[in-house]
């Protein structure tokens, strides 16, 4: 699609509004799409980056690894930019602004067809440095998301391996319990059998057959004190 920068500086469209000048004119006259269209057919499709761009926000950087040579006296579309956007111009009808430039740029002895050359190679530089830039970003997005898949995997492979060492301590405490209480059980039978026996010979028998963690009776802690 032709960029809108044209309007203000092709003045074909008026000179398709005209009759024709003599008989062997031809019927049609050319719009300024047209005339854009066919300037851009006659340039590289594509300008070959030959230096790095340390700073992509430098659009100087990128003209400059794009080999966009210098416009005929200076008059490139930037500068015809600027004068768009000056003083003096900036306020007058659209029109108007068209002919102050073509008025410049016929006193500077610069065809509007080479101002127009240099906006094409610097979109197409700009567009192909977009590109470069979004393929980059999605060399990087497909790296990064493959090293996280990685990550993630080896986190979840963490999680699992830590969750099953967890399950084993906590299956060891049971069955460390397990084993206790049984053995406590079979040593309240063991002192119960000697408290039996001792039973016969004292008249407060001293052997506990409770829980070793239990407060001892008032008699007993009397006793042993």
């Amino acid at each position: 699609m032709p960029k809108k920068w044209y309007n203000y500086i092709v003045s074909v469209d008026d000179e398709a509004n005209q009759p024709p000048q003599s008989t062997g004119a031809p019927a049609t006259q050319k719009s300024a799409a047209q005339s854009v269209a066919e300037i851009a057919a006659t340039m590289a499709p594509e300008p070959k980056f030959t230096t790095p761009v340390s700073d992509p926000t430098s659009f100087d950087q990128i003209y400059k690894a794009a080999e966009i040579p210098a416009a005929p006296k200076d008059y490139s579309i930037l500068k015809v930019s600027q004068m768009l956007e000056s003083d003096r111009i900036r306020s007058l009808p659209s029109d108007v602004k068209k002919s102050s430039i073509l008025l410049a740029l016929d006193a500077a002895g610069v065809d509007i067809k080479d101002v127009i050359q240099d906006a094409i190679r610097r979109d197409r530089a700009l567009d192909t440095y977009e590109r470069v830039q979004q393929r980059a970003v999605e060399e990087l997005e497909g790296r990064k998301s493959k090293e996280n898949s990685e990550i993630q995997a080896q986190i979840d492979r963490y999680v699992t391996e830590q969750r099953a060492k967890i399950q084993s301590n906590n299956d060891e405490i049971s069955r460390e319990k397990e084993r206790f209480t049984g053995w406590r059980l079979k040593k309240q039978q063991e002192e119960k059998k000697i408290a039996e026996a001792v039973g016969y010979f004292v008249a407060e028998n001293p052997i506990t057959t409770g829980d070793v963690n239990a407060p001892p009776s008032p008699t007993k802690a009397t006793q042993r004190s």
